[in-house]
């Protein structure tokens, strides 16, 4: 049987976008939220608006529709959370790709899905309300999970209820709502949920990427984009 990352690049083409841009056209900046970026040294990282301040201003001096945050990513940026740094390894790897803009933008599904779970994970740095979608693909199924969305998305909800290709499932929320971000989407590909509902790791230890890496493949070659 062909891996779940084969298959999703067989079908890239097939996919709805689930962001009101074309992130192969439209122009998009890649923002880099490692430690390697000294401005994020600039400023305190806790204070939400500030960072919003800088994410938006950034967008706008580069003329894009967004910004676009990497998959495995090693990010400077979890240090503004206890979230992350509880036990002996901090959190740093990002398992999902984050997509920047105003608060309100738009969700979408990218294929027919079926809601899993879904809950408000209401923690300084966290989700925020969250949705997990389930699909199948040539007999395989996996999960996509959206975070930092707008609280209003989840009333109505129910686990098993049908979702169609490109409906509209959320909007990006706002801080402190969406766990106290800069308006983003995090959308993240899941292949076992262990367990879960309502969340899943978002970020992990840098010793357990390989690990988490194949459970959380790339996710661009759903959004179309590089």
């Amino acid at each position: 049987m062909r891996s779940l990352e084969k298959i999703l690049q067989t079908n890239q083409s097939a996919f709805a976008s689930i962001v009101p841009f074309n992130l192969l056209k439209d122009n998009v900046l890649d923002l880099d939220l490692t430690e390697a970026n000294p401005d994020l040294k600039t400023f305190d990282l806790r204070d939400s608006a500030i960072f919003d301040e800088y994410v938006s201003r950034k967008i706008k001096e580069a003329n894009a529709v967004c910004a676009i945050g990497g998959y495995l990513e090693n990010r400077y940026i979890y240090r503004r959370s206890e979230h992350f740094q509880q036990g002996n390894e901090p959190r740093s790897i990002h398992l999902g790709v984050d997509i920047w803009a105003i608060a309100g933008t738009s969700v979408y599904a990218p294929m027919d899905a079926k809601v899993h779970s879904f809950q408000n994970n209401d923690n300084f740095g966290d989700y925020g309300p969250t949705i997990i979608l389930e699909h199948q693909i040539e007999e395989i199924t996996f999960y996509t999970l959206y975070g930092h969305l707008n609280l209003e998305c989840l009333e109505g909800l129910f686990e098993g209820k049908n979702i169609q290709k490109g409906e509209k499932i959320a909007e990006f929320g706002n801080y402190p709502i969406n766990g106290d971000w800069a308006p983003h989407l995090h959308f993240q590909v899941i292949t076992d949920m262990l367990g879960k509902k309502g969340d899943f790791i978002g970020v992990c230890e840098p010793s357990q990427q390989e690990y988490y890496a194949k459970i959380c493949p790339n996710p661009f070659t759903i959004i179309n984009y590089q």
